[in-house]
């Protein structure tokens, strides 16, 4: 039981390392070809911060383990949304850009109800995520690229140019580092987490939707805490809306390209928490009429999620 922790703490560590240094070599790269810096933000540091939950999704679809393909993305947007923006609203309340509040909660709201959709047994016979719905989800998300595209081009960029320190050695150098560390630590984390679950006798749901979850959202937890710490409302509540609706969008969609994805409908409980808590952030950046999230509501977040998270654990005691 011991190693199997160890192999998910240096799985994890990878992931995240391995995610770190690809989006380093990768942005330089970027740069270098006088790529700007929006497109860089839009492609290659988003692919980054979502490249943990991508890569386990992925090593978890091919092997089978559609408990922690689910788990891993419902469990991440539920920890993004509770925790991490109950941490962040704690620090200082929030307060976002209109469209924010407006538009893209919104659109978040939409993707998980999309899932619920495709997922359970409205559309076939078999609560399943097909190959076909995984490809609908992913024309939403690129229809949210471009989405995002307008909105950002509305602004005028800032060009600055920055010293570009690193040789064309260290930087394909860390662009192979961290496409090994994703792979490796995806497949410590997943295999690892089976073993756990076996060890612990309890389901892989629960250590998808708890364990897995929470560390491959650390990325977010790290930036959107930060943001908060230096007074960033939109980079720290955008962070998490984009990355949930990433995580439905675009990993799942690649999940279930990769292989058909069975459904327990357990999970519409977790989808109903999603539900419920994008609602009550939506309500809350209109009930002031400030488009803020105060720290009273972060309270809220943050204890419903410790709540609920007691009860998933309690449940398989």
């Amino acid at each position: 039981m011991i190693l199997q922790i160890i192999f998910l703490v240096l799985g994890l560590g990878l992931l995240i390392k391995g995610a770190d240094w690809l989006v380093e070599g990768a942005s330089t790269v970027a740069k270098k070809k006088q790529i700007s810096d929006l497109a860089i933000g839009l492609t290659i540091v988003a692919f980054g911060t979502s490249a943990p939950e991508l890569v386990v999704n992925v090593i978890a679809s091919v092997q089978n383990h559609q408990d922690i393909v689910f788990g891993n993305i419902i469990g991440s947007n539920n920890f993004n949304l509770f925790f991490i923006l109950g941490i962040a609203g704690l620090i200082t309340p929030l307060v976002v850009q209109s469209s924010t509040a407006v538009k893209e909660i919104p659109i978040s709201f939409i993707a998980a109800i999309l899932l619920f959709i495709l997922a359970n047994a409205f559309l076939t016979e078999t609560a399943i995520l097909s190959r076909l719905d995984g490809v609908i989800l992913l024309i939403f998300f690129a229809g949210f690229l471009y989405y995002v595209y307008k909105q950002l081009k509305r602004e005028p960029e800032k060009n600055e140019v920055k010293e570009l320190k690193l040789s064309n050695t260290k930087i394909w150098g860390l662009i192979v580092l961290g496409l090994a560390g994703l792979v490796i630590g995806g497949r410590l984390v997943v295999t690892s987490a089976v073993d756990m679950a076996t060890a612990m006798g309890v389901s892989e749901k629960l250590i998808g939707l708890t364990i897995i979850a929470a560390g491959t959202s650390l990325p977010e937890l790290a930036t959107t805490v930060v943001a908060a710490l230096k007074k960033n409302s939109d980079i720290a509540v955008g962070n998490i809306i984009g990355s949930n609706i990433f995580n439905i969008f675009f990993i799942l969609g690649v999940s279930a390209v990769v292989r058909p994805i069975p459904f327990d409908e357990i999970f519409n409980i977790d989808l109903y928490l999603l539900f419920a808590g994008t609602a009550f952030l939506f309500l809350a950046m209109h009930t002031s009429g400030k488009m803020k999230l105060d720290r009273w509501e972060a309270a809220v977040l943050l204890i419903v999620f410790l709540a609920y998270t007691g009860y998933l654990v309690f449940n398989e005691i």
